[in-house]
């Protein structure tokens, strides 16, 4: 009975959110839009890469890669034929990819599963490595994909990228999205299959002794979450409206790393939290790096300055908050209770 009443309480609260956001454009600027749907995106990275580094253990860093094949992905299935044709001048786009043409949504899966047969193809021989050795194959998985998708000129038109793909990835789109990820990553996580992965983080000797198929396991936790690193990838395309291979470099990686790192290992509550903090410290920092003016006088921008402070707060996390900030702690319905009901009982003793 309790696990039906939060599960409607639940459902009720994402439906809220939906209706909420659909009459967003009537009070946030545009300006502010953009972030929002950035931050359900980082969301959605944030989440795919907490599956396989902070639940089961895998120092993964080819997320860049698996989000430029679905950004890719969705890009040519969404720009309509004449326009490709137009585009590619160094090369003409070859068959079936100028042809091709379907609705967003069918696009952004087949962006994530075009991840997915990727991810299939590296974790056969990648996952049989472990700790740093993994990360060091994945990286290279990423610079492969991206030197491909940059000599591949019939198919990605090269290092010109792809320009006016249409902005289909709306702001309810983004957080129907979000939410997809998050509710199936949940269910793998809670569940017996996120009770394996967490023993194979622990200790996959022991996991093996057990009689677990570790990598078996190591292999779909991966698949899962290079899936939805393509579907982040895809939205991102559409959200930009303009990709190159330039984009997808170990910079992006490192971007997602920091909001799971930021939020906490293990908990998904911490990567939407850090995702959502570290998007908007990004841009917010932004106006460091422009002119100001202060009693009178205006103050020159520094350049580069944004990231040497964002820098600082990481490592103030670092060091003060080593498990980030959720650890590995979920906010859950009972929690937020609890939390009222304490600062309703504070209030009422400083009244008296």
């Amino acid at each position: 009975m309790q696990f039906n009443r939060n599960t409607f309480i639940c459902l009720a609260l994402m439906l809220a959110g939906g209706l909420f956001l659909t009459q967003a454009d009537l009070f946030l600027s545009d300006y502010q839009l953009y972030i929002c749907k950035l931050f359900f995106i980082n969301a959605i990275l944030a989440l795919s890469l907490n599956l396989i580094y902070g639940f089961t253990g895998m120092f993964s860093l080819g997320h860049a890669g698996f989000m430029a094949l679905g950004a890719y992905m969705a890009a040519l299935c969404i720009l309509p034929p004449e326009q490709k044709e137009m585009m590619w001048i160094l090369e003409p786009i070859i068959w079936p990819f100028s042809d091709l043409f379907t609705p967003f949504w069918l696009a952004v899966i087949l962006g994530g599963m075009v991840a997915l047969i990727f991810a299939v193809i590296i974790a056969v021989p990648a996952l049989r490595l472990g700790d740093d050795y993994l990360g060091i194959a994945t990286l290279g998985f990423a610079e492969i994909i991206r030197v491909l998708l940059t000599n591949a000129t019939p198919i990605t038109n090269g290092s010109l990228g792809i320009k006016g793909i249409p902005d289909a990835a709306t702001l309810v789109t983004c957080y129907v999205w979000m939410l997809i990820t998050l509710v199936v990553i949940s269910r793998i996580v809670y569940g017996n299959f996120g009770n394996v992965l967490r023993c194979i983080r622990d200790n996959e000797i022991a996991a093996q002794v057990m009689g677990i198929n570790v990598f078996a396991y190591k292999v779909m936790s991966f698949c899962v979450g290079a899936f939805f690193a393509g579907v982040g990838g895809a939205l991102l395309a559409s959200h930009l409206s303009t990709i190159d291979p330039k984009m997808f470099n170990f910079l992006l990686t490192f971007n997602v790393l920091m909001f799971v790192v930021a939020g906490g290992l293990g908990s998904l509550s911490g990567s939407i939290i850090g995702a959502g903090i570290i998007t908007v410290l990004l841009e917010w920092l932004r106006a460091i790096e422009e002119p100001m003016e202060f009693l009178g006088v205006e103050i020159p921008g520094i350049p580069g300055m944004r990231m040497v402070v964002f820098s600082l707060v990481l490592l103030g996390i670092i060091l003060y908050r080593r498990e980030g900030i959720m650890g590995s702690r979920e906010i859950t319905l009972a929690g937020i209770a609890r939390f009222f009901r304490r600062f309703t009982q504070t209030a009422g003793r400083a009244g008296q």
